[in-house]
């Protein structure tokens, strides 16, 4: 590849990387607390023990427990099982819906992990967060209060509430994903002429210092815009307003240099 097309190919995948970044930024915290309120509504609504969404991760490959609610799901945040292992296991890698009325009773149920978490089920129905028809997590909801069982009406429910999930983390997920594409993408454009090595180095700099000042203006600015959620219509006019007005003063104010 010639010394200028790498030039042109570093410079647009800055551009990506700070669209990247930035995403990231506004994004990250809306994701996590979508799926809090995915939880605590399963979990009032089948009047649960306990609900949690684990989600796929590579390097090492498991089952992360992201969010967990009702009275017994606070232990499961943060535990990671392999995704083969355990009820969550099975319906990640089976993608199928499963519901259990007597989960020790099941060969599929793994207690000792059970246990990490400081509570052990009775019944158990887990669905998975399908995204581009594979599975990316599992939603799983522990112990009804009002029947032993879940119904089949209940697994309806609690499709919903995954795919619901599985949109919440769609975005953030190519997102965090961005350093890997670039690294294909300048595969392809090197055409065998790049080592791994010069992809790594590559796709380091098209991000170097991007975050490196988390006080410098576009960072704050970034901050600013993920508040404006909490915002009401008015309120977010008059910020279009202002900022319409910001930019018009920025190409006057370039058109007469």
């Amino acid at each position: 590849m010639a010394d200028e097309q790498i030039a042109a190919a570093l410079q647009a995948l800055r551009l990506v990387a700070r669209r990247s970044a930035a995403a990231r930024r506004l994004e990250h915290d809306a994701e996590q607390d979508l799926l809090q309120t995915i939880v605590e509504a399963t979990v009032t609504l089948f009047e649960a023990e306990a609900s949690s969404i684990a989600l796929f991760e590579h390097d090492p490959d498991r089952l992360e427990f992201r969010v967990a609610a009702g009275a017994q799901g606070a232990g499961a945040i943060g535990l990671s099982v392999p995704p083969s292992r355990g009820i969550v296991g099975y319906v990640f890698s089976t993608g199928q819906p499963l519901a259990l009325s007597d989960v020790l009773s099941d060969p599929r149920f793994d207690r000792a992990t059970a246990e990490r978490t400081g509570y052990v089920p009775r019944s158990i129905a887990a669905v998975p967060l399908i995204d581009d028809q594979q599975s990316v997590g599992v939603l799983q909801v522990l112990d009804k209060h009002t029947s032993p069982t879940f119904s089949l009406r209940d697994m309806e429910l609690l499709a919903v509430f995954a795919r619901q999930a599985a949109a919440a983390i769609r975005t953030v997920r190519v997102q965090r994903d961005s350093a890997r594409l670039l690294a294909t993408v300048l595969d392809g454009l090197g055409d065998g002429e790049l080592s791994a090595e010069d992809i790594a180095a590559l796709v380091s700099a098209s991000s170097v210092e991007l975050d490196r000042d988390p006080e410098a203006p576009f960072w704050r600015i970034v901050d600013h815009v993920a508040q404006l959620r909490e915002m009401s219509d008015r309120e977010q006019q008059l910020v279009a307003d202002i900022l319409a007005a910001v930019a018009r003063h920025a190409g006057r104010s370039r058109r007469a240099i």
